[in-house]
């Protein structure tokens, strides 16, 4: 057995930042994509949203079926067929030749991305100690905000340059980095292992979880605060260009901004919340979040004054995250985590995709003003379930971290 060191730390997060940097970007590098993917392979555009639809719904799924899978044979091995079945599917990407067969590609995509999202975070619960999971995860979820600010300008220039293949080359060879990482230096932590797994054992631990208080309160929390958030974007965009008249390319610079907010506030709100407490950080960013886009429709006076609103709103929600998955990972025992973060992980899909399909119909009637509210409103209720539900578990700043041992 080998414990912990700052060493081993270090690969360890390389390692999960790396992942998640790939993962993320592949996501976000598609939608600039569909102009150019419907001219090269003569896809109609009634069916290149499908394309991101198929990643979605496969990555929710498989997000619930790897859970379990996890926590009876433990995270390394998911991580490991995770990292390299991505892999696969990137580099698969390169040979598309038809809307069938990159259809196919980016549903073997949200295969393998819905098997590492919960499970990642499930790791980190696994390897660190309560004290130093807040830091632990803003390293992490840095790699999904850089991703996200690398996504949009990654496809465009390399896409215009080489087509819209050549970034899932590059992003193939980032996972494949993170795989053999993973491979080398990521161990097995020594946590106990479930004893059983079958669908029906899956779907009791799922009807467990979702009954029992706690755990019930934080899916429904992580589902309502990405609803929020997805309610929130879905129509800025249009919203800002009819009132400013702006273009494609200047939406673009605002969401890179709105990604650098959460490159920077992921690892300090982690650390922070080390030090003083999660739900301190939790209600304080998710309060600011909530004044900030309800009151966007009436605080933004010119296109510019967006980005500084979008820089405060991406800042206040990137920072619930670290302390969110870390005050999580304490609310199930070792051989339940990997279905609890898969668990809140579908609940964060599923709220993001119904946010975005109410704003949809709430923006013709109510405006963005109205929308804003509504995102607002759901994300106090999630804010007022934390404040409520999930008290911070005080024992777990004093326990030990679990040696881990080492498996190849």
């Amino acid at each position: 057995m080998n414990a912990s060191t700052p060493r081993r730390d270090a690969a360890v997060l390389t390692a999960l930042f790396a992942m998640n940097f790939a993962s993320t970007s592949q996501v976000f590098l598609v939608a600039p994509l569909l102009p150019r993917i419907g001219e090269e392979l003569h896809v109609p555009e009634a069916l290149q949203g499908t394309l991101i639809t198929a990643y979605g719904l496969l990555a929710g799924l498989f997000a619930l079926v790897a859970g379990p899978v996890s926590d009876r044979y433990g995270r390394r091995r998911i991580l490991l067929i995770g990292t390299t079945w991505m892999t696969v599917a990137l580099v698969l990407h390169t040979f598309a030749d038809s809307y069938a067969t990159l259809l196919v590609c980016r549903a073997l995509a949200g295969m393998a991305g819905g098997v590492l999202g919960g499970v990642a975070v499930a790791y980190i619960g696994d390897y660190f100690p309560y004290e130093r999971r807040g830091f632990a995860n803003g390293v992490v979820m840095g790699g999904f905000a850089l991703g996200q600010v690398a996504g949009i300008p990654l496809g465009a220039v390399m896409a215009g340059r080489w087509g819209f293949r050549s970034p899932f080359l590059v992003l193939a060879a980032f996972m494949a980095t993170a795989a053999v990482l993973t491979w080398a230096r990521v161990p097995q932590p020594d946590v106990p292992l479930s004893t059983e797994l079958s669908l029906r054992s899956a779907f009791a631990r799922y009807r467990a979880l979702a009954t029992r208080r706690t755990t019930a309160a934080a899916a429904l929390s992580y589902l309502l605060m990405f609803f929020g958030v997805g309610a929130y974007i879905a129509y800025l965009p249009t919203w800002l260009e009819g009132r400013f008249g702006v273009d494609g390319d200047a939406i673009a610079g605002m969401f890179v901004v709105g990604g650098i907010a959460a490159i920077i506030a992921n690892p300090v709100s982690g650390w922070l919340s080390d030090r003083i407490g999660r739900r301190t950080i939790i209600l304080g960013a998710s309060t600011a979040f909530a004044v900030v886009i309800g009151a966007t429709a009436w605080s933004v006076p010119s296109f510019y004054a967006s980005y500084l609103v979008f820089f405060a709103a991406m800042a206040g929600a990137s920072s619930r995250m670290p302390p969110f998955q870390s005050l999580f990972s304490t609310l199930a025992p070792a051989d339940e985590r990997g279905s609890l973060m898969s668990l809140t992980s579908f609940g964060g899909h599923t709220g993001f995709a119904i946010g975005g399909a109410v704003a949809g119909a709430l923006y013709g009637r109510v405006g963005f003003e109205g929308v804003g509210l509504v995102a607002a409103g759901a994300t106090l209720v999630a804010t007022g379930l934390v404040a409520s539900e999930l008290p911070e578990p005080r024992a777990a700043h004093t326990s030990p971290p679990g040696p881990a041992k080492t498996s190849t």
